[in-house]
């Protein structure tokens, strides 16, 4: 059989009929309205990280220089920062008497996007457990998935 010099015709490259990332299952979005309880707020130790520019806000707010703030205000978690939390959990701008934050206008990302993060939105059982804490998640105001993508991609929690 004679040997032949042309190359195999490439196939030509055909529209992928796949989505180019998957429809998450929220797509018809997800229902909040905060009531206002600060639970989000209180609880388990955990971590409310913040960048220098909430940290420049919050400091600004209080009339601390920055220096101040952060001594008493910001704890080193590895490379990043978190706001430090009293024994119990709570958040350090959590009026426990009053249930609202000290620092609400310039509350953290964090704080802004609940609970719209990446790990309550991961599957609808995690949906379903930030329900169980949280009296404003799935009830009240219904979110477009731009909406919450949006949210979500603000900070990862």
């Amino acid at each position: 059989m004679p040997h032949s010099n042309k190359k195999a015709a490439l196939p030509t490259p055909q529209p992928s009929t796949e989505p180019s990332s998957p429809i998450p299952w929220y797509q018809d979005g997800l229902r909040f309205q905060c009531t206002g309880c600060g639970d989000c707020c209180t609880g388990a130790p955990g971590y409310v990280w913040v960048n220098q520019a909430e940290i420049t806000a919050m400091a600004k707010r209080l009339g601390l220089s920055l220096e101040e703030f952060e001594a008493q205000y910001v704890r080193k978690v590895g490379i990043r920062r978190s706001l430090v939390e009293y024994a119990n959990g709570d958040c350090v701008f959590f009026d426990s008497n009053s249930r609202k934050c000290s620092v609400y206008e310039q509350r953290p990302r964090q704080c802004r996007t609940w609970p719209f993060w990446k790990s309550n939105l991961s599957t609808p059982q995690s949906w379903g457990e930030t329900c169980l804490h949280c009296p404003g998640s799935g009830r009240g105001k219904l979110y477009q998935l731009a909406e919450i993508d949006k949210q979500a991609a603000v900070i990862h929690v």
